[in-house]
């Protein structure tokens, strides 16, 4: 392994960025939270989503408590979670852009409102409809467990990640052919 380039100093400020570089590290699949019922919608990019339990079924997220999705999720007690596509990367900026706020996020998007109200947005690799069995307030941060209420999933099978403070976008055939290329063993797979 090389040289580390971070060093853990003791100012608080210098340590979160280090912490924030550490963290870019980590690749995350790409999903948008969405929240609220009729006229009062909003929805965050997030990378912070992941399973809890399959049995049964549990998903966990974790969001900040000033950002305007956490209040109407804390509210209504329900959320939405939207698996972005390779082909969703303006989707992802557009619900990540601090100067759009609740329904100018879903101008000219295909959604619906799933059985509890909440936005399920069209076109995503898979949608899941949850209700909020817990929040959980830890420093800044609400972490959600949500219980399925339902889910949809798309044929599509190419994903959108978020590396190093970009977008990669994994198209599943072309990116399977690299991996046997360098041959890892795939055959499971496809």
């Amino acid at each position: 392994m090389g040289k580390s380039d971070i060093h853990l100093v003791t100012d608080s400020n210098e340590i979160e960025h280090q912490f924030r570089a550490v963290m870019r590290r980590l690749a995350g699949g790409v999903s948008i939270i969405t929240a609220g019922r009729g006229e009062d919608i909003t929805g965050m990019t997030v990378t912070s989503l992941t399973s809890l339990s399959a049995s049964p079924p549990r998903v966990l997220v974790s969001v900040n408590r000033q950002a305007s999705s956490f209040a109407p999720i804390e509210r209504h007690r329900v959320f939405g979670v939207n698996i972005l596509g390779s082909d969703q990367q303006e989707l992802a900026s557009r619900f990540s852009d601090g100067r759009l706020k609740g329904p100018q996020r879903y101008e000219g998007v295909a959604w619906t409102a799933g059985v509890s109200g909440v936005p399920l947005l069209g076109n995503s690799l898979a949608t899941v409809e949850c209700r909020v069995e817990e929040i959980i307030e830890r420093y800044s941060h609400g972490i959600i467990v949500g219980s399925i209420l339902s889910f949809e999933l798309s044929p599509q099978l190419s994903g959108l990640v978020y590396w190093n403070g970009q977008y990669i976008e994994i198209k599943h055939d072309f990116d399977l052919d690299l991996l046997a290329e360098i041959s890892i063993p795939l055959a499971h797979v496809r």
